[in-house]
């Protein structure tokens, strides 16, 4: 049931992203096949026919996972003190059953939520600064602030808690 949605948001990301937008999706994506979704779409870099008869394959989506980790103690601490939250405490076990870990050669950045928000938020931002400065030394003609702008508006929307703990 989850197929449609991610394949949305792959449609989603591909048209802000083909725009020029940089754009941060925060979402629980637990297996890889649904980052593979996010990438590439259902069929996996689908073969599009264009007029004259030729195949091109469609754009993928350059995606960073930003992989939140945690012990199941330290998540079940943060998610008991949440109020009004769809997702109920009783689901965390299914959640971390289901979790296949970002691996090689994923594009992904790995951050402990053991520590406090400020720390967690600190050691993403320079994480992908250190990632678009080797991607502005290959070639991208991108800059920090461009790179970073959409980040910074998601460490300051009022559901970063919940982002941080659904991982």
């Amino acid at each position: 049931d989850r197929i449609p949605w991610l394949c949305n948001l792959h449609d989603i990301l591909l048209r802000d992203v083909s725009s020029g937008q940089h754009v941060v999706l925060a979402c629980s994506a637990l297996k890889k096949m649904y980052r593979d979704i996010l990438i590439r779409g259902k069929d996996g870099a689908a073969l599009k026919h264009e007029e004259s008869g030729k195949k091109e394959r469609l754009a993928e989506v350059q995606l960073l996972v930003v992989h939140l980790r945690g012990s199941f103690e330290v998540i079940s601490g943060h998610l008991l003190k949440r109020k009004g939250h769809f997702m109920p405490p009783e689901l965390l076990q299914s959640q971390f059953e289901t979790l296949e870990p970002p691996a090689t050669p994923e594009n992904f950045i790995q951050v402990s939520v053991d520590r406090n928000l400020s720390e967690v938020i600190t050691t993403v931002m320079e994480t992908l600064k250190m990632k678009s400065e080797s991607f502005l030394m290959s070639g991208l003609q991108q800059n920090w602030e461009q790179i970073s702008s959409p980040f910074q508006t998601l460490f300051q929307s009022p559901c970063l808690y919940c982002t941080l703990n659904c991982s």
